[in-house]
């Protein structure tokens, strides 16, 4: 027969194992969200040039400015579903570790918290499967992003290898 007190170790340890993987999504989601702000920043700052008098003279300045304008919508998007995975990853971290200590207080005080430990362990897994399900719809419209701008680059590629094309023909 299995020890009591092993028993109550070994129940303890599921949350605990959940609350790793949330803790590990939340560090990758953390930067995530200053990567997300930083590409913002980065985007203002090249509309400013796009819109000055030297920056409409560049090359495909206008379709940069349409670009920019598409992505500005979807980077705040993202940042909202970063928020949100965040925010559920947070309660779920805590649900865990309420189920934890319920665990582990029933048996040092012989107290009989019924269904609650159970409930609270599927309402931290279940808060835990949302952030999973927010952050893959969140890198779906980053790797969206990081499509149109490659596209971008290519006809801007293509700009400047026509221009190079022309000056070699006499």
């Amino acid at each position: 027969m299995v020890d009591s007190s092993l028993q109550v170790l070994t129940s303890m340890i599921t949350p605990a194992v959940l609350i790793s993987g949330a803790g590990t999504l939340l560090m990758s989601t953390s930067t995530r969200v200053g990567r997300a702000t930083d590409r913002v920043r980065q985007l203002t700052a090249r509309f400013k040039v796009l819109v000055s008098e030297q920056g409409r003279t560049e090359p495909l300045a206008r379709e940069e400015k349409q670009m920019i304008m598409r992505q500005l919508p979807r980077l705040a998007r993202r940042s909202q579903l970063l928020t949100r995975a965040m925010t559920a990853m947070y309660v779920a971290v805590a649900l865990l570790v309420l189920t934890s200590i319920m665990i582990g207080a029933a048996s040092l005080a012989k107290l009989d918290f019924g269904l609650a430990p159970i409930l609270l362990a599927i309402l931290g897994s279940g808060s835990l499967a949302f952030a999973a399900l927010t952050l893959s719809y969140e890198m779906r419209l980053s790797a969206r992003t990081t499509k149109e701008e490659m596209q971008f680059l290519v006809g801007l590629g293509q700009h400047y290898a026509g221009m190079y094309a022309e000056e070699k023909v006499p």
